[in-house]
């Protein structure tokens, strides 16, 4: 029973109303690329954690021909928001909407086994360039949610956390920042991320901090390939 991570699968339909190619020829079919490379990895038994920027749609009923095409592929599916899912709803909507065949992560947490799997969409860091108050209003309401995340996991009993962002918690390893925090507070092993693409990949902290190892799982950065956490 493994656990994986992908992120910002960007998907439009069928054929896509929005093609990704347009930021790069790698991205040509590339949820054919997606769809061929989970399928080669992950069993029924599996768990895939999707990063955000799911789908491009603007309400829940566009993205539902993108979110039955995830649910028809193997595994269990854990799905948080990105910035670009504008679908979003409330987790009972989304729930009735795709009958249940998705857990949608949002100030709670789903376990894996022994594992609990925690996280919050996340926003741009006060070292980002032009951050403004707006941001930082965002930025602390999302610390709190990742934190209601974290410790409902913790009060139920689990060791054991695995966190998933759609931005990245960390720029560089000599920064700090209030997801950064409260995850080596609440003693997370691993957090997974998105939202960085092509050569921006190289400008965010991937690696082993302070017991806990970040890795940035957006698609096109991975081969298209959902990457093994656990």
């Amino acid at each position: 029973m493994n656990i994986y991570a992908i992120g910002d699968l960007h998907l439009s339909g069928d054929p896509p109303a929005k093609p990704m190619e347009i930021f790069g020829p790698h991205w040509q079919d590339h949820a054919a690329k997606v769809a061929a490379n989970w399928r080669q990895l992950v069993s029924p038994d599996d768990t895939v954690i999707i990063c955000g920027d799911t789908s491009w749609a603007m309400d829940l009923t566009g993205a539902l021909p993108d979110l039955n095409w995830i649910a028809a592929l193997p595994g269990r599916k854990i799905l948080l928001r990105g910035n670009h899912d504008y679908w979003w709803s409330s987790l009972k909507k989304m729930q009735t909407a795709t009958e249940n065949k998705f857990s949608f992560l949002q100030n709670n947490f789903y376990t894996c086994g022994s594992t609990a799997i925690c996280g919050s969409r996340g926003w741009l860091l006060p070292s980002s360039d032009n951050f403004s108050a707006d941001d930082d209003a965002i930025y602390r309401r999302e610390g709190l949610r990742l934190e209601a995340s974290l410790a409902a996991a913790r009060q139920a009993g689990y060791s054991e956390i695995i966190a998933a962002l759609h931005y990245p918690p960390l720029y560089d390893a000599a920064n700090e920042s209030v997801f950064a925090d409260l995850l080596e507070r609440y003693g997370v092993s691993h957090c997974v991320f998105g939202h960085i693409h092509g050569s921006d990949a190289g400008m965010v902290f991937e690696g082993v901090r302070n017991g806990i190892t970040y890795k940035l799982v957006s698609c096109d950065t991975q081969a298209f390939t959902p990457q093994l956490v656990k």
